[in-house]
């Protein structure tokens, strides 16, 4: 449902993830499931995207990543757990920020894209949770609503594939095992999509995302423990 334009609902499913299969593992096992649904909402949303504000923000983007994934490598499992429920709540204050601010002018220069590429490259790699720091991003930009998600779609497709190797390779959290796991949830994620694109146009955004912040903030704290 993130994929499809529902902002913020891969909040919820990454701490909860993260309970269960442990922090540094769950990022390999959520990001193929992401990658699928990605796949989906390029399909459907492909048309309206803008490549030059893609292309403005991804090579920073991927120094953030390469940044976290040296630091992932260099940490203990239990920091890597905190860090990514940092990244988690910074996410959702990001998102409830953007909810309840009065207009403000936001920066549309190289170094507020630099700044948010890289914040969102960490944030992508350590905790595959950087939706509202590029929401941040496009936000700046005063794009139409199907122009932010799917310039978003083609950017998080992009972003995603390139992680995929330094999961394999680098931290070993995709196997074999871990995808014949996401090839079980693929029939839901594309549930997920379909029920995205419904939501998008006639749910009321505000209370889904009160629901999404109340159910992402309590697995967070229990990673804290």
């Amino acid at each position: 449902m993130a994929k499809a334009g529902v902002t913020g609902t891969a909040l919820m499913i990454v701490p909860i993830m993260a309970m269960v299969f442990g922090g540094k593992p769950s990022t390999g096992i959520v990001l193929p499931m992401l990658i699928i649904a990605d796949l989906l909402a390029v399909k459907h949303y492909h048309r309206h995207a803008n490549w030059k504000y893609i292309l403005k923000v991804t090579p920073w983007t991927l120094v953030g990543i390469i940044a976290a994934l040296v630091v992932g490598n260099a940490i203990s499992g239990e920091l890597f757990k905190r860090i990514l429920s940092v990244s988690i709540l910074c996410g959702i204050v990001l998102m409830v920020w953007r909810d309840i601010r009065k207009p403000v002018a936001i920066p549309d220069n190289w170094w507020f894209a630099m700044i948010l590429g890289l914040a969102g490259g960490f944030a992508t790699m350590f905790a595959n949770a950087a939706g509202p720091i590029l929401s941040l991003y496009l936000l700046s930009m005063r794009i139409p609503k199907m122009v932010f998600i799917s310039t978003a779609a083609w950017f998080f497709l992009l972003v995603n594939l390139f992680k995929v190797p330094l999961h394999i390779y680098v931290w070993k959290t995709i196997t074999l095992k871990t995808l014949s796991f996401n090839l079980v949830l693929a029939p839901f994620i594309i549930l997920g999509v379909l029920m995205g694109i419904q939501i998008v146009k006639w749910f009321p955004e505000k209370l889904y995302r009160i629901l999404v912040i109340v159910t992402a903030v309590i697995p967070v704290f229990f990673l804290f423990q």
